[in-house]
C-alpha cells in the first residue's frame, strides 16, 4: 500500500493513497488540537466544536440541511477528538467523492456556531458525560488517566465536565479556532478507488481559503512519580472495572515496535499470557486486555479487566504477577510464542486496512503528530526485527514500581488496601 503526500500553497498537507478495486473513498480532515490545549474554565471545548461544526455550515445552515446532503449521496459521516487532535469525515461511493469534499469542508472551515443551537447541545453533552459515567467499561479509562497524569491538561477528561461545558460560549469556539484550525496545521487524507489527480484538484478547490496560523506550544508532562499509586472510584456495580499500567513512552519512540509485540504477549488476544491466565484457567473475568497509549512527550502500557468484586484482589496479583514475569529473562518467552506475537500483530493490521477509514487513520495521525510517514510495510518489517531481548529489555524498563499505576471503578472504599496489594 502506498502513498502520496502533497503540501498545498497554504502549507495545507494531503495524503492520498489510491485503492483501486474499491467502489467508495474516506475523506478525513484532522486538525492537530484536542482537549490538552484547553484552559481550565473552557474544558471540553474541542469535543463540542466536533458537535456545532455538525449543526450548520455556511452552505448548510442547520443540521438537517447537512445530513440530508450526506444522505443524498449514500454516505457516512461522523468525528471524534482526542487530546491531541481531531478529526472529522465523510465515507462515500468514489461518483460522488466531490460532494464528500464540498459538505465536508464546508462543515469544517465554516461552521455557523448558532448560539441557540450551542446552548441546546450543551444538554446532549452533559447527557453524553452522564452516560459514560455510567458506563464502567468506557470510563475506566479516563479514571486511569486522571490518576497517571495527575492534575494537567494531559490528565483531564477530553469531554470536559458539566460546569465547563455549560459555560462556554460562542466568543470560546471563535478563539479556539482563530488559534488551531490553521492550514499547516491540519492533513486531510483520501483512500480509495479514486485518482491522486482528481484528489489534488479537489483538495486545492475547498481547501484553499485556509489560512496558517502560528502553533501554540502544550505544557509538557513530566512525572513525578516514586512509587505505586491507586485511584478508587467508588460505584456500585455488579462487577469490578479496573486498568493496571505502567508509564511508558512517547509517541514515536523507537521502541514502539517492541512495545506492540509486548502487548500482543501479554494480553493481544485469546491466547495471550493475561487472557489464558486470567480468564480461561482461573475465571477471574471476561474481558482481558492490553494496549499502549501515546502522546507528545509519553504514554503508558495499560491492562484493562472487568473482574468478579469478590475477586479483585486476586486478579490484581495475577495481572501484576504476569507483567513482572516478562521483565524476568529467567521466566522466557519460547520462540513460538513471540512468532505468535507478531503474527497477531501483523493479521490484526491487514485486516483494519480493508476499512478506508482505517487507512485514513493510519497515514493522517503519523503525518500530523510526527510529521513523518511509513507504510504497512515499513510496519511489518519492523515488528519481524523484534527479538527476544528487545522484549526482556523493555519489560525491565517498563515494569517497575516507580510507574505501576492502579484504577479501579466499584463497590470499595478502601484505597490504601489496593496500594498495599501493589506494594
Amino acid at each position: 500500500m502506498q502513498y502520496v503526500l502533497d503540501k498545498l500553497n497554504n502549507d495545507l498537507r494531503l495524503i492520498t493513497v489510491e485503492l483501486p478495486n474499491l467502489e467508495s473513498a474516506t475523506v478525513t480532515v484532522w486538525v492537530g488540537v484536542g482537549s490538552r490545549f484547553e484552559d481550565d474554565k473552557t474544558a471540553g471545548l474541542s469535543h463540542f466544536l466536533e458537535h456545532m461544526v455538525f449543526k450548520g455550515s455556511k452552505i448548510r445552515p442547520t443540521a438537517a440541511k447537512i445530513a440530508e446532503a450526506v444522505d443524498a449521496i449514500g454516505g457516512e459521516f461522523n468525528a471524534s477528538t482526542s487530546k491531541e487532535w481531531t478529526n472529522f469525515y465523510i465515507k462515500a461511493r468514489t461518483g460522488v467523492i466531490e460532494t464528500a469534499f464540498d459538505v465536508l469542508s464546508d462543515m469544517v472551515l465554516n461552521p455557523i456556531l448558532d448560539p441557540k443551537e450551542i446552548e441546546k447541545e450543551k444538554g446532549v453533552i452533559t447527557e453524553e458525560i452522564s452516560m459514560y459515567e455510567d458506563t464502567p467499561m468506557a470510563k475506566i479509562d479516563d479514571v486511569f488517566e486522571n490518576l497517571i497524569f495527575g492534575k494537567t491538561t494531559i490528565g483531564r477528561d477530553v469531554i470536559g465536565t458539566k460546569e465547563t461545558v455549560r459555560g462556554i460560549r460562542k466568543d470560546d469556539f471563535l478563539r479556539y479556532r482563530k488559534s488551531h484550525y490553521g492550514s499547516n496545521n491540519i492533513v486531510v487524507t483520501v483512500s480509495g478507488g479514486i485518482k491522486k489527480e482528481d484528489v489534488s484538484k479537489l483538495a486545492e478547490k475547498y481547501f484553499s481559503p485556509l489560512e496558517t496560523k502560528k502553533k501554540e506550544n502544550i505544557k509538557k508532562f513530566a512525572s513525578l512519580q516514586k512509587e505505586p499509586k491507586v485511584l478508587l472510584k467508588t460505584k456500585e456495580n455488579e462487577q469490578a472495572h479496573l486498568i493496571m499500567g505502567f508509564l511508558g513512552a512517547e509517541r514515536g519512540h523507537k521502541a514502539r515496535f517492541t512495545e506492540a509485540v509486548l502487548s500482543s504477549i501479554l494480553g493481544g488476544g485469546m491466547s495471550s499470557r493475561l487472557f489464558s491466565e486470567v480468564r480461561e484457567k482461573r475465571g477471574l473475568a471476561y474481558a482481558v486486555r492490553s494496549d499502549s497509549e501515546h502522546y507528545t512527550e509519553t504514554g503508558y502500557f495499560g491492562t484493562y479487566v472487568g473482574v468478579d468484586l469478590k475477586r479483585i484482589d486476586e486478579a490484581i496479583k495475577v495481572i501484576l504477577d504476569e507483567h513482572y514475569k516478562l521483565a524476568d529473562k529467567s521466566k522466557s518467552v519460547s520462540k513460538k510464542e513471540l512468532t505468535k506475537a507478531k503474527e497477531y500483530i501483523k493479521g490484526h493490521l491487514a485486516l483494519s486496512l480493508e476499512d478506508t477509514k482505517s487507512v485514513n487513520a493510519f497515514f493522517g495521525i503519523r503525518e500530523l503528530m510526527l510529521g513523518s510517514l511509513e507504510t504497512p510495510k515499513d510496519v511489518i518489517e519492523e515488528i519481524d526485527k523484534v527479538n527476544l531481548d528487545d522484549i526482556y529489555a523493555l519489560a525491565q524498563k517498563f515494569f517497575k514500581p516507580d510507574r505501576l499505576n492502579l484504577a479501579i471503578i466499584g463497590p470499595y472504599k478502601d484505597q490504601e488496601h489496593f496500594k498495599s496489594i501493589l506494594k
